[in-house]
This record gives structure tokens, C-alpha cells and sequence, in this order.
């Protein structure tokens, strides 16, 4: 379908503006300036938890509960390419999430590339999982019922702790949610050629994020969801991509390649919009209205499943 309306002015905007590239702005100054995108996040409801806690290794988690007793709870890990974004670029996504799913969430400020490249990140990420499992009671939160859930990057953090915590069985996963993820490094998808440049998230800024997690190196298989061993026995699968992403045909097949592993997959594309529509909610009504779906299916997924 066309580009929705908002999507176009969108659009349109960056294409008036010509504004240097992530890459061209260099890791530093890129950081700072996706500081300043809150504007466009959209609204943040008041919850009656919102608690800043470290981890003995340094990292630092913040929940997000609305209730007195111990919820369900999911574990967010924040997009921006493996490089950019905080606990704060991504605070109202989480309010809302907590908010509207009836579930704690713990977003998690993992370690950025290129300073800490792959497996960092996902050391981290999965490290700060088995941590909210083990500290459930101090945290006030049922990790008996758990998911992971990214955006982006953290949509890749989100598959690969999934598929560590399948091999280590350290801890059980309830439900993997996958929100316009990047999957693997290939760069000539047809959403890629489609969508390579005057859509927001371009073709030369994905190579770009993944050198600096990749340190460099030229591939590296082993960090790419799509390259594990096997998909089956994986958490069920919540996976939303866009149609005007570079990153969509690679979401969409993973969706494909768990559903036919056997993993229990909710796969929505949605049509006409563009990446990162969740995140920039303040600009996107349609980013609002699928962040309560997302927000109801793990509700419905982590809170149903109490008997």
C-alpha cells in the first residue's frame, strides 16, 4: 500500500532537511542527537514504580511497574543500532508497554559498539535477563513469566538471548517479541535495494551499525539469529515488521524460518509504515495503536498463562 500520510510528511521533512547520516555524524555527535528525537516518542503515563537499579558488574536496568504485587515481567533492550540509545531514549515505549500489558518491564542500558562489539551486547543482555530471574523477589516481579522484547537492535538482542537461554537452560522464556528486528547482515534483500536510501534508516547506516558491533571484522555468522544451529524448541514469537524498512524481508523470513521450526509465531507486517514507527509513537498514531496490540499480546501471553 502507499506510504501513510504521516509516514510521507515524514519522509518529506527528512528530505527537505537533508540531515548529515548517522555515520557521518560519527558515533559521539550521533549519540547526542538521538538524545534530542524525545518529542517525538509520544506520551508517558505515570506508573506507580519507576526504579534505577545496578547490577554488581556496573549495569544499569530500570523498572517499570503500575502494581504492588509480582507481575509478569519483560525484558526490553533498547535499538539504535547496537551504538546509539539509553534507558531514556526509550522510557516512554517502556512506560507505555508497562502500562498497557499489566507487566513489569526492565529495560536494560547494555554496553554500546563500537567500544564493547559483538558479543558484548548480547552478554550483556543476556546476563541482565538471568540477573531479573534470579533477583525476582528484591525486584517484585514474577520472572516465572518472562519475556524479552527489542526494537531494532534490540530486536537482534532480544532473538539472540532467546536462543542462548534455549542452549544454556539457564532460565525459561515465555515469549520473544521482535519489533522490526535486524537480523542478519545481508544487505541486498529486496526491502534493501527498495528502501536503500529516503526512508529514514538507510542501506549505508545498517553497514555502518553493524561494522562498529562487528568490531570490524568482516562477518561474523555467529551473530546473526538467522545463522543459529537450529530454531526449534525456541520461546513462542511476537514479530511486527514494516513495509518501508530495509529490515523488513529479513524479519519477515525469520518470522517464516521459526514458524516452520515449529515455534508458535504471531507475525504482523504492518503496511505503509516505516522503520521505527513504535518508537517515534508522537508522530505516528499507527506507531500508538500497534504498541497497544504488541502491549495486549504480552498481557494476554504472560498474564493468561496464570492459573
Amino acid at each position: 500500500m502507499p506510504l501513510h500520510p504521516q509516514a510521507k510528511a515524514f519522509v518529506d521533512t527528512l528530505a527537505e532537511e537533508d540531515r548529515p547520516s548517522w555515520e557521518e555524524l560519527g558515533v559521539e555527535k550521533a549519540r547526542e542527537v538521538f538524545l534530542t528525537f524525545e518529542e517525538m516518542c509520544g506520551d508517558a503515563p505515570e506508573l506507580a514504580r519507576i526504579d534505577d537499579h545496578t547490577m554488581p558488574c556496573g549495569l544499569r536496568l530500570r523498572l517499570y511497574s503500575d502494581h504492588a504485587t509480582a507481575v509478569p515481567v519483560t525484558v526490553f533492550f533498547h535499538g539504535g543500532g547496537w551504538v546509539l540509545g539509553n534507558l531514556d531514549t526509550h522510557d516512554a515505549f517502556c512506560r507505555r508497554l508497562a502500562d498497557a500489558s499489566g507487566c513489569a518491564v526492565v529495560a536494560v542500558d547494555y554496553r554500546l559498539s563500537p567500544e564493547h562489539p559483538f558479543p558484548g551486547p548480547i552478554e550483556d543482555c543476556y546476563r541482565a535477563t538471568q540477573y531479573v530471574v534470579e533477583n525476582a523477589a528484591r525486584l517484585n516481579v514474577d520472572a516465572s513469566r518472562l519475556a524479552v522484547a527489542g526494537d531494532s537492535a534490540g530486536g537482534h538482542l532480544a532473538a539472540s538471548v532467546a536462543i542462548k537461554a534455549r542452549d544454556r537452560a539457564d532460565f525459561p522464556i515465555a515469549l520473544q517479541v521482535l519489533l522490526y528486528p535486524v537480523i542478519e547482515p545481508n544487505f541486498e534483500t529486496p526491502s534493501y535495494r527498495e528502501f536503500a536510501d529516503g526512508f529514514g534508516l538507510t542501506r549505508d547506516t545498517m553497514r555502518w551499525f553493524w561494522q562498529q558491533f562487528l568490531g570490524g571484522r568482516a562477518a561474523a555468522p555467529e551473530a546473526a539469529p538467522s545463522h543459529a544451529e537450529s530454531h526449534q524448541d525456541l520461546p513462542p514469537a511476537l514479530v511486527i515488521t514494516a513495509e518501508y524498512d530495509v529490515l523488513r524481508d529479513e524479519g519477515n523470513r525469520y518470522a517464516q524460518r521459526l514458524q516452520t521450526s515449529g515455534v508458535d509465531v504471531q507475525h504482523r507486517q504492518q503496511d505503509g509504515m516505516l522503520h521505527a514507527f513504535l518508537h517515534f509513537a508522537g508522530i505516528f498514531d499507527t506507531g500508538m495503536e500497534v504498541g497497544q496490540h504488541v502491549a495486549a499480546e504480552i498481557g494476554a501471553r504472560l498474564r493468561g498463562s496464570i492459573s
